[in-house]
């Protein structure tokens, strides 16, 4: 089996040029063609003799992964679906896992999505095949777990997407928990920020969790990007019957964490909030989530819920949710409701499970 290419530093990409009898400035070369050209082919990097690019196909393929399907929102909002299940891995073991089964959920297939809104483009990032956090509100938790993308899966999402080139911003809110896959989204975000990959800011990137306490630290102390952090109910019992996570890292564990941290700056901190009827929209959580956030400089977001199959729960009417913000707003937390984007075409949030439709492709 060919090695990818995709993912690679320019360390790694010396070692690769001087095994395929290459000058060690080919690395250079090579980084160029992947990150700045976005080639699929070893072909086309066409400043490497026809002689060196044959011997670096021996052994190493770029290793971009093409889009399978392709529907577009009537706001404009684009899903895209990849085929991932060669690559997918559960922990050391390989798990090429690719059976469909009776929901046409198909195994190892992932899903990102890109929003315009105005002057901005932002993709929607995948990190896992499906997801073991097992959150009840959630399309892809209520699939299960069948693998971490490699570091090649991920940033083939951001090299296959029509809009490639027109990219301004990128989310990690797509399938799976991206710090439960921490060491491939780091490496990914390495050569999204890095001048000898994508050369973008780390402000253009956000990464959401629920909350993995060990891994969110050493995000916290060696990345620069955006944080999201999924809270959706500050009583922890009330919490934990839609988020097994609550039991692990306990959101005010998460959130005393993030104290620690400056966010007075040019990075931000955001918490998720899924609005929920009856469950967690009334007075009591409002006045709850602001005594759990008072002093924190952050920015909560208020989603509607997008329903899902046999879940009970519905989303807050819209009156309910805009004295939700407005009662955080008063206080002092700055609360804003996010637009629903991609219902149509199952892209909104929590509504990603790698399915695979026939009008999906263009």
């Amino acid at each position: 089996m060919k090695t990818r290419l995709l993912g690679m530093t320019p360390d790694e990409l010396k070692a690769v040029a001087e095994e395929s009898g290459l000058p060690k400035y080919a690395a250079g070369q090579i980084a160029h063609w992947l990150y700045v050209k976005k080639v699929r082919d070893i072909d086309e990097m066409t400043n490497i003799s026809k002689e060196g690019r044959a011997r670096l196909s021996e052994r190493y393929v770029t290793g971009v992964s093409g889009y399978s399907a392709r529907q577009v929102s009537s706001d404009g909002t684009v899903k895209y679906l990849f085929p991932v299940a060669a690559s997918l891995k559960k922990g050391l073991c390989s798990a090429a896992v690719t059976d469909t089964d009776i929901d046409g959920i198909e195994r190892g297939a992932v899903e990102a999505v890109m929003i315009p809104d105005r002057d901005r483009a932002t993709l929607c990032v995948s990190s896992q095949s499906g997801c073991r956090m097992g959150c009840r509100f959630c399309m892809t938790g209520r699939q299960g777990f069948h693998g971490h993308l490699s570091v090649a899966d991920i940033l083939s999402q951001f090299i296959s997407v029509d809009e490639s080139n027109a990219l301004t911003n990128a989310v990690f809110m797509g399938m799976g928990e991206p710090l439960d896959n921490y060491e491939n989204v780091s490496r990914a975000i390495e050569v999204l920020t890095a001048d000898w990959g994508f050369g973008w800011s780390p402000k253009r990137i956000t990464l959401s969790t629920i909350g993995v306490i060990p891994v969110l630290k050493k995000f916290l102390d060696e990345s620069r990007c955006h944080l999201a952090v999924s809270l959706h109910n500050p009583f922890s019992d009330e919490r934990l019957s839609v988020m097994p996570v609550e039991k692990a890292w306990p959101i005010s564990d998460v959130i005393s964490l993030v104290r620690q941290y400056d966010f007075t700056g040019q990075r931000r901190v955001s918490f998720e909030y899924t609005m929920f009827s009856g469950f967690n929209d009334s007075k009591r959580h409002a006045d709850a989530l602001i005594r759990m956030l008072s002093g924190l400089e952050c920015r909560v977001n208020l989603i509607r819920f997008h329903q899902i199959p046999d879940f009970p729960l519905v989303t807050s009417p819209d009156i309910v949710i805009d004295n939700f913000r407005d009662r955080l707003n008063r206080a002092g937390i700055t609360a804003t409701v996010r637009a629903s984007r991609g219902e149509d075409i199952l892209a909104a949030c929590g509504m990603l499970a790698g399915r695979h439709r026939a009008e999906a492709s263009e």
